[in-house]
């Protein structure tokens, strides 16, 4: 939801202005709930947070980029190798690979095959903004391992809009300082960081990493229904049954780990 609500904003500030917009109203919310110290950490907490900003920046620097030129689904459906990619290499249960491969065919038929042409420049972004969302489940988890509560996420956020910076003031200008850019800035940043990262964190404390990612194989289902829904995005039987399988494998995978933990 909140993807689709920056994609609107695109016009006025551009796709890194979204982004730093995005993760600047976020790190200050974060950082006024949490209050984290930055001196006194341990060299390993400064190189976690240190790489847990520059990934978070790149992952959605990179995804915002990629749905200027492709469907949202699309660009979430092809971001989620990443995801998958790192559940199949931890995996080391045969029930993990199954539920896995079950997602690939879902999203397999959730992608552009056949008469749909995709953009290979957004198609491309979309991928490499997977790769480093393989990475930011990586490092949440050491985030969270190492800092009580949210305040390495706090302290990881804030850097990521000081590496965005840059670029997305570049890209947005002195349009970044409109009332209703930053309102709508606000609303990303709550529903695109603040609510989601938070989440994550919490669940990446509980759950063993490739768990994590075949469960995240839920969101280029809901991706698919929201491009649908907010932005009129074209939604066939292929898709359907794409996101039905894609479900499946979420709920198998979560209750497989749910029985595992009890």
């Amino acid at each position: 939801m909140g993807a689709a609500v920056g994609e609107g904003l695109f016009s006025a500030i551009g796709p890194l202005g979204t982004t730093f917009l995005r993760l600047g109203f976020a790190a200050i919310m974060l950082l006024l709930l949490w209050r984290p110290q930055v001196r006194g950490l341990t060299r390993a907490q400064y190189i976690n947070v240190l790489l847990f900003g520059i990934v978070l920046a790149a992952m959605n620097g990179a995804f915002y980029s990629a749905i200027r030129f492709i469907p949202l689904g699309v660009a979430v459906t092809l971001e989620f190798v990443g995801p998958l990619g790192l559940a199949l290499v931890q995996s080391r249960r045969v029930k993990d690979v199954v539920w896995a491969l079950l997602a690939v065919v879902g999203i397999l038929l959730l992608a552009p095959i056949g008469h749909e042409a995709v953009n290979l420049i957004g198609a491309g972004l979309a991928i490499l903004a997977g790769i480093f969302w393989a990475a930011y489940i990586v490092c949440s988890a050491r985030v969270g391992q190492s800092f009580p509560g949210g305040r390495g996420l706090a302290l990881a956020v804030a850097v990521a809009t000081v590496v965005i910076a840059p670029l997305g003031i570049s890209s947005g200008g002195a349009a970044l300082l409109r009332l209703q850019v930053l309102l709508t800035g606000v609303g990303i940043a709550i529903l695109s960081s603040v609510i989601p990262f938070s989440l994550e964190l919490e669940a990446l404390r509980r759950l063993p990493s490739r768990v994590f990612g075949v469960l995240m194989s839920i969101e280029p289902a809901v991706a698919t229904l929201i491009g649908f829904l907010v932005l009129r995005e074209a939604i066939g039987l292929r898709a359907i049954v794409a996101m039905a399988l894609i479900v499946s494998a979420s709920v198998g995978v979560s209750l497989d780990a749910t029985t595992q933990h009890q």
